[in-house]
């Protein structure tokens, strides 16, 4: 009798645990394959490090082929999946086209970038959810601290060394305050005009910053920023974004080359193309991550709504926490549907949360003990090094090296602005020339009318409080007003060999951004992985010529 087929879709936190803890257990008595874009399984929480010059990206990315050696895996980005057919299919990433048939299907696809319909942000923001974009962030950072020492007009000067940051969670809150160390560090070498320094702003509608978190954390990190420099300024977002600044909801126009959009994500579009039930963009499943109606296929990550047993009719946050335990349960489940052990549902218990703020500075509650300060800052690595199904000792080296050396800022001009378009549904890859057309068409333009409306009421997954339901108030007005105005027109397994279960861990979630203006940014794109009108020097105007690919890539939330 032929080896059951299991397909995972998708490398982040959620597939990857899943295909090691399946591959673990199967031992040869099953074909695995997994699905994936890049060749790697990305550490997303210490990307903020790698965009302060902290880690070297490889550090944070670890080998899919050398960490599940019984695993198959196949590059390329999933098109679309045949429920009654039992088939995926797929486009490797030189647009050649491939089908994998399964008996079980695992779909942990992810999350990407979170719009909303503010104008100018799609074109002149950049997100944080991949490599390519803390790449691009780190260039830019450094380009422009390095242009504004070079300026002569003292308003050039302050616009290019302003960074706006939208979004006070997890990842907004690192970027901030890296970002204000990193830029302070490089005016020491290139000083500013005389009484300037690098200015961080970090917006968010929420009352506080880290709202999700304990109120103490929050303080903390509130504190820390503060101290540090950083302008925090909540209840505040983008009204619109402009090629010259942010207008921000207050009123006041903040003259600015860097936006950063740390939002939030949304369920990655595969899972609503399907056509099943779904719930605020993620595929619903029962507690055992199974999708009623479709016994074998399972879902677990972001862009699955699990219910939360913990607290009846809700579903679990979208973090990276969550992701890599439903991993487990995944794998479990899906062995027991093929006839080894037993379903179980989903359970969780938080362990704690960790925020990384930068030099010694962090703010943790490990097991709910508030920790802060140095304390904080070591059980923040330490967590993440004991986290890390890879790289630890190339990751405590960088640490030991940061700790006694100066970074090293330099543009390595690897990613240019138009490579990491805000709008698109692959951030784990960025855009060359030549590559084939999206698989997903976002859809996500800026201005009046962008968004859906199940994407924008409250509670939804582009949910941004009373501030941003103004905004998205006024934006439609705007367009009701344009278009009235008169000048417009099953196998069995041995049991024995499936246990094999790891320690759980705290969350970190990191998630989103980083930005450019809009001179070196192409109009918003409904194809992914189309090239792009500007030269890939990032001289505007000009047409592209041939380019290496320099992409590169889950997990606050995941995946």
């Amino acid at each position: 009798m032929s080896r059951p087929r299991i397909v995972i879709v998708g490398a982040g936190f959620a597939g990857y645990r899943t295909a090691k803890e399946l591959s673990r257990k199967a031992r040869g008595k099953a074909d695995i394959t997994l699905l994936n874009p890049t060749d790697y399984f990305l550490y997303l929480p210490l990307l903020p490090q790698v965009a302060a010059g902290i880690l070297e990206p490889r550090r944070v990315t670890v080998s899919l082929s050398d960490t599940l050696p019984r695993v198959r895996l196949v590059l390329g980005e999933a098109d679309g999946i045949d429920l009654d057919g039992r088939t995926v299919h797929y486009t490797d990433p030189e647009g050649g086209r491939g089908t994998l048939g399964y008996d079980r299907l695992v779909l942990a696809a992810g999350s990407v970038n979170k719009l909303l319909p503010i104008p100018g942000v799609a074109e002149h923001a950049h997100g944080f959810r991949g490599l390519p974009e803390a790449l691009y962030l780190r260039d830019h950072v450094t380009r422009q601290v390095e242009l504004a020492a070079a300026a002569d007009d003292p308003e050039t000067c302050a616009a290019r060394c302003t960074f706006v940051v939208v979004g006070a969670g997890y990842t907004g809150t690192e970027v901030a305050a890296h970002g204000q160390l990193f830029t302070d560090a490089q005016v020491r070498r290139h000083p500013l005009r005389k009484g300037m320094r690098p200015r961080w702003i970090l917006l968010d509608v929420a009352e506080r910053v880290l709202p999700e978190l304990d109120p103490h954390l929050s303080r903390t990190a509130d504190r820390t920023l503060r101290e540090r420099g950083v302008e925090v300024r909540m209840g505040t977002s983008v009204k619109e974004a402009t090629p010259e600044g942010v207008l921000l909801t207050d009123g006041e126009f903040v003259p600015t080359r860097s936006l950063v959009w740390c939002v939030g994500v949304r369920p990655d579009p595969l899972a609503e193309s399907l056509g099943l039930p779904m719930e605020r963009g993620r595929l619903l499943v029962d507690p055992n991550l199974q999708v009623p109606g479709r016994p074998e296929v399972f879902a677990c990550g972001d862009a699955a709504a699990v219910p939360d047993l913990e607290n009846p009719g809700q579903y679990t946050p979208m973090t990276a926490q969550h992701a890599w335990r439903q991993g487990r349960t995944a794998a479990l489940n899906v062995a027991a549907s093929l006839g080894a052990g037993v379903r179980r549902p989903y359970e969780h218990r938080d362990l704690g949360f960790v925020v990384d703020l930068g030099g010694v500075k962090a703010a943790a509650n490990p097991l709910g003990v508030p920790l802060s300060g140095l304390a904080a800052g070591a059980v923040t690595r330490g967590y993440h090094l004991a986290a890390m199904p890879g790289n630890r000792v190339r990751v405590a080296a960088d640490w030991l090296l940061d700790a006694v050396l100066p970074r090293q800022a330099v543009q390595l001009g690897l990613v240019r602005s138009w490579s990491v378009p805000l709008d698109t549904a692959s951030p784990e890859l960025a855009r060359v020339p030549g590559r084939p057309q999206e698989r997903h068409k976002t859809d996500a333009r800026s201005g009046p009318g962008a968004a859906t409306e199940p994407e924008t009421r409250p509670g939804g997954p582009t949910d941004v409080g009373s501030a941003g339901e103004a905004v998205i108030a006024e934006a439609k007005a705007r367009e009701t007003a344009e278009q009235e105005s008169p000048e417009r027109e099953p196998v069995e397994w041995e049991s024995p060999e499936w246990e094999s279960p790891e320690g759980e861990q705290p969350d970190h979630t990191p998630p989103d951004r980083s930005p450019e203006p809009a001179k070196n940014q192409p109009s918003p794109e409904p194809a992914k992985n189309q090239p792009a009108p500007n030269q890939p020097g990032g001289e505007p105007g000009q047409d592209p010529g041939p380019v290496k690919r320099t992409d590169a890539d889950p997990v606050e939330g995941d995946s």
